[in-house]
């Protein structure tokens, strides 16, 4: 059975591709024409630009297409929109947006106080990686899965963890603590161990642990979350039944296979955050190297007399 019986709202959420796209012209309006409202403001780069545009193509692909309909009907769908959505946004946003608007929102008085504790790489880690893991206890990610409110502020609220967790990795903000050199490299493997262990639940399981994408009554209540309450009424005599009428995967292989997306997402980012932070080592190195050979050839110099 296809998908697309649930209609074109459903499917590519016009509310939603038309909020996103207001928030993001506002935004360009506030880092071009408003500009000059912000303390120290400057032109925005190409390159953050590319960042922001690229981050929000990506939100909408992952929340507002068919693919979000996939990740109600499939467990595997779900946790590459988990993994791309909390592990590749957050650092696009961080580098996308430019720094003297961050330094206009952080040094709010309310809300510095709170990002500095709360970023704090320990904290931050232990939040996300927690949050994380809890939201896909069988019994807690069943009942949030089934309530809109519910779900909208859990999800939300990991979304504002992950990126807490990403803050002190990849900011260039001055005067904010941001990790450098080998205290990155044991920030990154810290986090891949952390979230292992709900990767490894997931993947090692016995039986299909998640009603809402077995079940039948429960994966019809989830599907309400994306899914006009109008709409499915009206499909409710086609036998709809439970999301094995759109995929031949049973449930336990496709719960398997999520798990297994999520550490590979997990394991590409990490592995390109490690990546540059070699080569970032390596051109500081190879830099002082040139400046204390310089410094070297210089004083064996013989000096001219005038």
């Amino acid at each position: 059975m296809s998908i697309s019986i649930f209609g074109f709202q459903a499917l590519w959420s016009p509310y939603f591709f038309i909020s996103l796209t207001v928030l993001t012209v506002l935004f360009f309006l506030a880092a071009t024409k408003w500009r000059h409202k912000f303390h120290d403001s400057r032109p925005i780069t190409r390159k953050e630009t590319a960042l922001v545009l690229t981050a929000v193509v990506i939100i909408y692909i992952i929340k507002g297409s068919p693919l979000d309909v996939w990740g109600h009907i499939l467990f595997s769908v779900h946790m590459i929109q988990m993994g791309i959505f909390y592990l590749l946004i957050p650092p696009l946003l961080i580098a996308g947006v430019p720094n003297y608007m961050w330094n206009t929102l952080l040094n709010l008085p309310v809300i510095k106080p709170i990002f500095s504790f709360f970023t704090k790489p320990l904290i931050a880690l232990i939040l996300f990686n927690g949050a994380f893991s809890f939201y896909h206890i069988p019994l807690i990610f069943d009942t949030i899965k089934v309530d809109m409110l519910l779900h909208s502020v859990v999800t939300g609220t990991i979304f504002v963890f992950s990126f807490l967790m990403w803050w002190p990795l990849v900011n260039t903000l001055e005067g904010e603590y941001k990790l450098s050199g080998v205290k990155k490299i044991g920030y990154i493997f810290a986090d891949g161990i952390l979230l292992t262990p709900a990767c490894a639940l997931i993947i090692f399981a016995n039986n299909p642990m998640y009603d809402t994408f077995f079940n039948g009554g429960a994966w019809l209540e989830a599907m309400a979350l994306c899914v006009p309450a109008a709409t499915l009424q009206s499909l409710s005599g086609l036998g709809i039944t439970g999301p094995e009428l759109f995929t031949n995967l049973q449930p336990l292989e496709d719960q398997q296979v999520g798990g297994v997306i999520m550490k590979i997402i997990q394991e590409i980012i990490y592995g390109v955050i490690l990546a540059q932070v070699f080569f970032e080592w390596y051109r500081k190195e190879r830099s002082e190297e040139d400046a204390l050979n310089a410094s070297l050839y210089a004083a064996r110099e013989p000096k001219t007399l005038s």
